[in-house]
């Protein structure tokens, strides 16, 4: 019997892929069998993060995520290069951190940007790919996962903004999935705590650390590595009856007052 959570044959874009999470989610699909569309701001380190990675099953695409042109290219090339494209990890973000009363409007504006309209045009992008595919006759067109965070159920501190943003991602998920499960396509959302990645660094200081690792039930942070497998699962056969759904990644985060 084959996996279920198998993703071979599937072609999935990956977007802030060069490092973290997004590198994370990448080589698990992967190992799980997928083609991948490799997307992130950075070339240099894309290139380099994807140096030894199969040539057959990856493509690497330098740019950015709020660049309407550049997006539908990725899309476009992919599904010619790879051979089609079954799904999207919506996971491109940056963070930007300030209180609330010392937030410049370059801070709001640069992460809103790119965490929700970027994550917009991504999943506009593959969308469009996917209903086309549909309206042709595939019944089993493709599935997207947005990455949102805790941050968008619970509130944050000291990043309004990013608060703001990954809400709007749960809105984005759930919009979609209204619109598009009339043709199979299923999109969801996972939300994550504190990952262990350059962007959580300040707040797992040992200044912080005991305070939030009190509110985690299983007592630790999280690595990319275990948020890969769920994350990816969503993409899959296995989780063909799940839509417009927020999966908590987060070791409980979500569940303590």
């Amino acid at each position: 019997m084959q996996n279920p959570a198998s993703l071979s044959g599937k072609v999935i874009i990956v977007t802030g892929a060069a490092q973290g999470i997004g590198k994370a989610l990448s080589d698990h699909a992967l190992a799980m069998g997928a083609s991948i569309a490799a997307v992130d701001l950075m070339a240099d380190t894309l290139k380099q993060s994807f140096a030894d990675a199969p040539s057959d099953r990856v493509r690497t695409f330098a740019g950015d995520v709020t660049d309407d042109d550049f997006v539908a290219h990725v899309v476009e090339q992919t599904d010619r290069e790879l051979g089609g494209l079954h799904g999207l990890l919506n996971n491109a973000g940056i963070v930007r951190a300030a209180m609330i009363t010392d937030m410049t409007s370059a801070q709001w504006q640069s992460v809103i940007d790119v965490n929700l309209t970027g994550a917009f045009k991504c999943l506009q992008a593959v969308g469009r790919h996917l209903v086309q595919k549909a309206k042709a006759g595939d019944t089993n067109p493709g599935s997207i996962v947005n990455v949102s965070s805790d941050a968008g159920r619970r509130g944050t501190f000291g990043q309004i903004n990013y608060g703001a943003a990954k809400a709007g991602v749960l809105g984005l998920t759930m919009s979609a999935a209204r619109e598009w499960g009339r043709f199979n396509i299923n999109v969801n959302s996972v939300c994550y705590g504190l990952v262990e990645t350059a962007m959580t660094e300040t707040i797992r200081q040992e200044k912080f650390r005991g305070r939030y690792l009190e509110s985690i039930p299983l007592n630790r942070f999280s690595t990319p590595e275990d948020v890969a497998p769920a994350t990816c699962f969503l993409l899959s056969d296995a989780a063909s009856y799940i839509t417009g759904q927020h999966l908590a990644i987060d070791g409980g985060f979500h569940i303590t007052a």
